[in-house]
């Protein structure tokens, strides 16, 4: 039939864990966030305030890059994949240049989640996963179409990824995924029996 896919959606998902240097930059990547996470009373103090079940940095810290080499390399990764990815996806940015803006830790305990949310004030979103034991919660996707469909009917269940109202992506250790910040994603409940540890960033245009 002659139909045309409209409006796409885009996510980048990629891995790191094939590059020569990955396993030794990943194992630092696990020891620094576990260091921060020990040393951070303030970000400690939020997570309790606000029932966050694990420690994330969002709140306390950003200065990430700056307290450990393996965060620095992993953002110079990151910077090229977010330029790559800006490209594939058609933005037109002018003479502006892209900047992450914003760079966290996120330790989830068994049985956590993070429920959905979006990132304001920000274009391009993602994380880079660093420990994902078996049982760790998938990345959620919703279709941002969904609060305008009022009475259409659910996809099939053969129906493609890209007709899906959810889309769930279960990330490996060295996966990392962006997508546009207005995507409202979350994280489903850690069912594995150990930490799922993973770096999130934000990149804005300057």
């Amino acid at each position: 039939m002659p139909l045309q896919s409209l409006f796409i959606t885009q996510l980048l998902r990629d891995s790191f864990a094939n590059a020569p240097d990955w396993a030794e930059l990943n194992a630092d990547l696990e020891a620094a966030c576990m260091q921060v996470a020990e040393d951070d009373e303030a970000g400690q103090q939020w997570c309790e305030d606000n029932g966050y079940d694990g420690y994330t940095s969002y709140a306390s810290l950003n200065d990430l890059e700056n307290r450990a080499n393996a965060f620095a390399d992993l953002k110079a990764k990151l910077d090229l994949k977010a330029a790559e990815f800006a490209q594939a996806s058609h933005m037109d940015i002018g003479n502006a240049k892209w900047e992450m803006d914003s760079f966290w830790i996120n330790i989830l305990n068994p049985l956590a989640a993070h429920s959905g949310h979006i990132h304001p004030h920000s274009v391009i979103s993602g994380t880079y996963y660093v420990k994902t034991p078996e049982g760790a919660g998938a990345l959620k996707l919703e279709d941002p179409r969904l609060p305008m469909m009022m009475n259409a009917p659910s996809p099939n269940k053969n129906a493609p990824l890209s007709a899906k109202r959810f889309v769930y992506e279960k990330p490996e250790p060295g996966t990392v995924m962006m997508w546009e910040s207005w995507l409202r994603h979350e994280v489903t409940p850690n069912m594995g029996e150990d930490l799922r540890i993973s770096i999130s960033f934000n990149y804005s245009l300057v």
